[in-house]
């Protein structure tokens, strides 16, 4: 059995609301979050106690994507659209008016942007001529949470209406209808090194998918409550889930077995529901956000 000692390094404040949105930079000794009060901060893990302001919108930001290739920085606007940052001056380069419905993720692969929203639409932007080329209508229901396979071949989108379903990355045909979850799907995941997709959701199981034929290989009753977001570590041996029932579960990949439990009682955890997670490829650490306004890091010792 696997052994893992875990320490609580710090407990980050400065956001006014629930925090929602979570990315790792260009430079993974910095991340970014994202929260109800419209403030999207700038971390550093070397001195993760001063935060710096980044931008400030209207509403709420529930997601927020970097492109690696380009150093940009791009948060989802809620109700309006995207606005994305050079990282390197920080001033915003351009924006633009999408929806006017809540954004729940980006995710960039070459050219492409993808916004998740809530009418069921996946919007593809051309990140060079920063323009709109195609509105995917998937579902009447929100579009959740967004993942791209490292093969850079799919896309996954969960839904709110139970299903999970991948996109062929160029074409942008659908190639997959996965059915098994039986509430919204929240979290997704293709594994580093595995030829697996994990999603879960508010069913609070998670669901293991062979990404050779898309057929369901597991189903794990995972957390208490809904499971709102999973992150692989870098090499993808393990993983962990954060849930609406305020605890962080570290995962072995290879056999999916339950390794640790942080949460309140026993970690001094986040009092609220956890709404996103972060493996740190910088130095391991696992970055955590919740409704009760809070960032945590967490030092995981195997």
């Amino acid at each position: 059995m696997i052994k893992i000692q875990v320490k609580k390094l710090h407990t980050l404040t400065g956001h006014n609301d629930c925090v929602y949105a979570l990315v790792e930079g260009p430079n993974p000794q910095y991340f970014f979050t994202g929260s109800g009060d419209g403030m999207v901060v700038l971390w550093d893990l070397e001195n993760p106690e001063n935060g710096k302001l980044i931008a400030k919108v209207n509403h709420s930001v529930y997601a927020l994507e970097v492109d690696k290739v380009r150093n940009l920085l791009i948060v989802g606007h809620n109700f309006e659209g995207i606005h994305v940052i050079d990282l390197e001056s920080r001033n915003e380069l351009w924006s633009i008016n999408l929806t006017n419905q809540s954004i729940f993720d980006i995710k960039v692969s070459g050219n492409d942007l993808f916004v998740a929203t809530a009418d069921g639409m996946v919007i593809i932007l051309d990140i060079e001529k920063r323009a709109v080329k195609k509105h995917l209508k998937i579902s009447d229901k929100s579009v959740r949470v967004l993942a791209i396979n490292p093969d850079n071949r799919t896309l996954a989108a969960g839904l709110s209406d139970h299903t999970v379903k991948i996109f062929d990355l160029i074409t942008y045909e659908p190639i997959h209808n996965l059915i098994s979850h039986s509430n919204s799907v929240f979290a997704l995941g293709f594994a580093p090194n595995h030829p697996i997709l994990i999603s879960g959701g508010r069913d609070a199981h998670l669901k293991i998918w062979d990404t050779e034929t898309y057929t369901l290989k597991e189903s794990i009753v995972a957390h208490m409550y809904a499971i709102n977001y999973l992150a692989f570590r870098e090499d993808g041996r393990y993983f962990v889930t954060c849930s609406m029932d305020k605890s962080i579960k570290v995962w072995e990949t290879e056999n999916f077995k339950l390794l640790k439990v942080i949460d309140k009682a026993r970690y001094a955890g986040h009092g609220t529901s956890i709404n996103k997670v972060l493996w740190s490829s910088y130095n391991q650490n696992i970055i955590s956000i919740s409704d009760d306004r809070k960032i945590s890091i967490w030092d995981l010792e195997f």
